[in-house]
This record gives C-alpha cells, sequence and structure tokens, in this order.
C-alpha cells in the first residue's frame, strides 16, 4: 500500500514521552520502546522521517518566569532538554537497528551533529530518522515553531502533532466530557477560533506553505502508521475542511 506521505515532520511532545503517569521517570521506557517500535514500521513503508521532539517532560521554560530566571535563559534550558530527549531516542532506534542523526540548531558537537539543512536532507534520502533538537536556536520560538519550520525546509508532505488527546476539540477533551472532536479544519479556522493546535506563528507557516498538520493521539499503539496510511483519525488541518 502506497502511504499518503512520502516525507513528514513528526512533532513528539516531551510531556507524551512520560506516558500517562505525570509522577514517573522523565522518559517512559515503555513509551520509548512504543515510539521505537512505531517508528520502525513507518521506515518499513518507505516513509522519510524527521522528528522534533518538546522539552517539557524535563523542564518548560516558559514556567520559569516567577522564579526570576529571564524568559531567554529559561528558553535554552528548553533546548538543552530537547537534546536530551533526542539523544534518548537516537540510543534507543539504533538499539533497534533503526539508524538516526541527532541534529541540533545549538552546538553541541560533542554529541550531536549541527543543523544544516542539506545535510538534514541528506540523512532523510540515505533512509536515517533525523532527530532534530533545541528548536529554532532562538528563544522565543516555540518547539511547534520549530516543527514548522523544519517541515518547510526539508519539504515535508505533513506535519504530524502527536499529542495526549485524539485530535483538536471544540473544548478540553480530558475536562469536558461532551467536546466534539474535529475532523477537519482548515488553518483559518484554527486560527480565526484560536484552537489550541499549534502556536500561531506555526499555523502560518503552514498555511503560507501548504503543508496539512494531522493532529492525533500518541500513546495508540499503530496510530502513526495509520496516520501514513491514511486512515480516519485525528484532525486533519488544512486548505479546506472536506476530502
Amino acid at each position: 500500500m502506497e502511504p499518503r506521505y512520502r516525507r513528514v515532520l513528526l512533532k513528539l511532545s516531551g510531556e507524551a514521552l512520560r506516558g500517562e503517569d505525570a509522577t514517573g521517570p522523565f522518559i517512559s521506557p515503555t513509551v520509548l520502546r512504543n515510539i521505537v517500535n512505531e517508528i520502525i514500521d513507518v521506515r518499513a513503508l518507505g516513509v522519510e522521517l524527521g522528528i522534533v521532539i518538546g522539552g517539557g517532560n524535563i523542564v518548560r521554560g516558559a514556567a520559569f518566569s516567577e522564579s526570576g530566571i529571564s524568559r531567554a535563559t529559561g528558553d535554552y534550558m528548553g533546548m538543552l532538554a530537547t537534546l536530551i530527549n533526542c539523544l534518548a531516542l537516537q540510543e534507543a532506534l539504533e538499539s533497534a537497528g533503526a539508524p538516526a542523526r541527532v541534529l541540533s540548531a545549538l552546538s553541541a558537537d560533542e554529541v550531536a551533529e549541527p543543523y544544516i539543512r542539506r545535510r538534514a536532507m541528506a540523512h532523510l534520502e540515505k533512509g536515517r530518522v533525523v532527530l532534530l533538537a533545541a528548536g529554532t536556536g532562538n528563544p522565543y520560538f516555540t518547539t511547534d515553531t520549530a516543527a514548522a519550520l523544519r517541515a518547510m525546509e526539508l519539504k515535508a508532505d505533513a506535519l504530524l502533532k502527536a499529542t495526549r488527546v485524539d485530535g483538536v476539540y471544540d473544548a478540553d477533551p480530558l475536562k469536558d466530557p461532551n467536546a466534539r472532536r474535529f475532523k477537519r479544519l482548515t488553518y483559518k479556522d484554527v486560527l480565526k477560533r484560536d484552537l489550541k493546535v499549534m502556536d500561531a506563528t506555526a499555523v502560518s507557516l503552514c498555511q503560507d506553505n501548504h503543508i496539512p498538520i494531522v493532529v492525533f493521539k500518541l500513546l495508540e499503539k499503530g496510530n502513526i502508521l495509520r496516520v501514513l496510511k491514511g486512515e480516519d483519525i485525528g484532525t486533519v488541518v488544512g486548505e479546506t475542511d472536506v476530502d
């Protein structure tokens, strides 16, 4: 079966790496193993995969303002947290026989290659999983924006956002049992209604470059593959709200 997308940028939240137990370790071995297994299935489908991981399981830069740490410093701390997550995923992937490379927007020569667009594309073309660490390398930009930027630079067919919930809702589904899931939305709908898909900068970048965003639940086994096969799960954000 031909996949719907040939090259994708997968955005993983750092919090998702903890799994359902918020009091557990920063990175759940079970969640990490499940992600690796799904990535191996994605590679078997012939899909080229770049991954941006958040750092919220370790540190959230924006949360430090009340403690006297500047937003810029807090954001750099968050970028380093994403590097830790990428290194963990790289190790797990290569232990399972899947070649992976960490490319960092911050200089970390001892543990990661510098992010260079052509180098990242070359790794993708050689079948390696490319793990993109340290966001954009600049404070005040979220990892959502970094994911949209990298998707644009690497000519991805889609940006896949894996979250704790199974799509975009009109209310918080974890708090409101009557919340309704959208199957499809336009970029304009997301921006106008301030739906919490990704930050506005990320959505606007995808809109300007015609990159669809697919929001789906990470912790349900096989979901990444289902998205790539075009199955009707999650929420698709694109040019129109119909197929």
